[in-house]
């Protein structure tokens, strides 16, 4: 029961609202507007009660913040993946001809994380071989973590979201336990289990809305991540063959 204060010229009551009944009526409205085949996507979202519209509320803002890092990281992957074919063989040749400036500026020109470790790895050309392996690996660590950036966001809106959606479920059938223990007939009506039923069903379809996008798009970022991870080794690798190589006279 809810108490409400209403207020009247020279009067103040005090009258009591059965938040039960309220529900059941949202819920009574959504069925009467699904038998009619006009029920809405918000009577849909939003026609389970209080509780309901709570979790899914919560499932709403968690689909868009999947939606906005999915976004985000995947342009920046595509962005740091694009490079230009050629880029080491113009790198070979300006290393082979002692230009070690102009292989610089290539590398802060064409700004993607392999570029960063080539101009790394320029920048300690001198030093014994170990030391530039062990430079450009700290700077591809650190690419890849920028990169990794709120995946770690994603991943828990893939578990959490079906989570979110079970404690409506679990939620939703304690309230048909508790309607159906109300009655003093004896008999189940339908109207009486509606209401929990929907909670649970509607709460449990929001959490896999959510939850499976998001584990679909996490897996996918990492891919990508990884086969970066791989060019950026064997860009490693050919880099640390050019500086093997003699240099032109």
């Amino acid at each position: 029961m809810i108490n409400i204060l209403t207020t009247t010229p020279g009067v103040e009551t005090v009258e009591q609202v059965d938040s039960l009944a309220l529900a059941n009526e949202i819920a009574q409205n959504t069925a009467a507007a699904a038998e009619s085949g006009s029920i809405s996507i918000w009577q849909l979202c939003f026609g389970g009660g209080a509780f309901s519209v709570v979790l899914m509320c919560l499932l709403i803002a968690l689909f868009f913040v999947m939606v906005f890092i999915f976004v985000d990281r995947f342009v920046a992957i595509r962005k740091a993946t694009t490079i230009d074919a050629n880029f080491m063989n113009r790198i070979r040749d300006f290393i082979s001809e002692g230009n070690i400036d102009a292989a610089i500026d290539l590398c802060r020109r064409t700004n993607s994380p392999i570029a960063r470790m080539v101009e790394k790895g320029i920048e300690r050309i001198g030093r014994p071989m170990g030391d530039i392996q062990t430079a450009i690996e700290n700077v591809a660590n650190v690419e890849v973590a920028k990169l990794e950036a709120s995946l770690p966001w994603l991943s828990s809106i893939a578990g959490g979201a079906p989570m979110i959606g079970f404690l409506g479920t679990v939620v939703g059938m304690v309230q048909v336990f508790m309607n159906m223990s109300a009655n003093q007939s004896g008999a189940i009506e339908l109207s009486q289990l509606s209401q929990g039923m929907f909670v649970a069903m509607i709460t449990t379809v929001g959490g896999l809305v959510v939850g499976i996008p998001a584990y679909f798009a996490y897996n996918y970022l990492v891919a990508r991540i990884e086969k970066l991870v791989f060019r950026m080794e064997a860009t490693t690798i050919a880099f640390m063959d050019i500086l093997n190589q003699p240099v032109q006279k």
